[in-house]
């Protein structure tokens, strides 16, 4: 049906659109990473389980599925706490160009999980995402911590993208999230737990980890519902209508998105040099090429993964 393949492509953009707009609560949320990931996880997963409920979904799953949906929840929870880091270090726009990067990771990571040879454009448009990058490091390097922390959340995102590629084609998308949503709960909560019995009385687990402005409790509720509980379940749905490679097409504006959002809303604080944006350009227009061949070589032999991540 045309109509509801348009519409369900206008609604991937807005998911996109969403997405996008994570970074921008992430700078607008004034307390640190790792408290807010742990708020943000927790409310979500509570959010995910109330769509599971209704919708009667079973959570039976074997034991090495468990293990394996805790090691994604522990990774997709370092994911997430490196991406607010980056943001609280540097600005959305060195984040969200940084997390571009994500594909080109998959890109090599994928030969080493499924044992096969590198292919010839990977090697090439890794030397231009590696160009892209020296562009941005050499004009932006009072943001080079923001950097780092967005090329280690970038890396762990491709990671976290090829263990649930292979859970995604055999089991409910919504039960996988909600266990890796709880595990990285729960790799938080021991950890904050041992800051606080081992570590600094300021950190960890105290009376003002549960002390929120009103404006930062709203902001966490909108990411943990819409950005991520709705978003998550939203995208699932698309995905029956729309091709995986438009999908990872279009998830590919996150980025242009979030930093037009960022700017329309923090104005110059995230206004960067030419070359940040040149370098930008090569690092998303690389991205967009990989996908493209990959699509192409899709068309004479099936992949061995959908490139689909959030």
């Amino acid at each position: 049906m045309p109509n509801a393949k348009l519409q369900n492509y206008f609604h991937l953009h807005f998911i996109v659109f969403i997405w996008g707009f994570t970074a921008v609560l992430g700078e607008l949320i004034t307390i640190e990473a790792l408290p807010l990931v742990w708020y943000r996880m927790l409310i979500a997963s509570g959010f995910i389980w109330v769509y599971i409920y209704f919708k009667k979904i079973s959570l039976v799953v074997s034991r090495k599925l468990f293990f394996t949906l805790f090691l994604a929840g522990a990774i997709i929870a370092l994911h997430w706490i490196t991406f607010f880091a980056a943001i609280k270090v540097s600005n959305v726009s060195i984040t969200l160009a940084m997390m571009s990067t994500g594909a080109f990771f998959t890109s090599i990571l994928e030969p080493i999980f499924y044992k096969r040879k590198l292919i010839w454009y990977e090697l090439l448009f890794g030397a231009l995402v590696i160009t892209g990058l020296y562009i941005i490091f050499d004009v932006e390097g009072d943001y080079s911590l923001g950097i780092m922390y967005a090329l280690c959340s970038a890396f762990l995102s491709a990671v976290f993208s090829i263990i649930n590629g292979k859970m995604a084609r055999q089991y409910n998308p919504s039960m996988i999230s909600l266990y890796e949503l709880l595990s990285g709960v729960g790799v938080v909560t021991m950890y904050l737990i041992g800051i606080t019995l081992f570590g600094n009385e300021t950190e960890g687990f105290n009376t003002s980890f549960f002390q929120l402005s009103t404006s930062d409790w709203i902001y966490i509720l909108i990411l943990a519902s819409v950005c991520t509980a709705y978003a998550f379940i939203g995208s699932v749905k698309v995905m029956k209508y729309l091709s995986p490679y438009t999908v990872m097409l279009t998830i590919n504006l996150e980025p242009v998105y979030g930093i037009l959002l960022a700017f329309m809303i923090f104005g110059n604080s995230e206004k960067m040099s030419p070359q940040f944006y040149y370098g930008a350009l090569i690092i998303l227009s690389t991205v967009i090429l990989n996908g493209i061949f990959k699509n192409a070589k899709k068309r004479k032999r099936p992949s061995t993964l959908d490139n689909i991540t959030k």
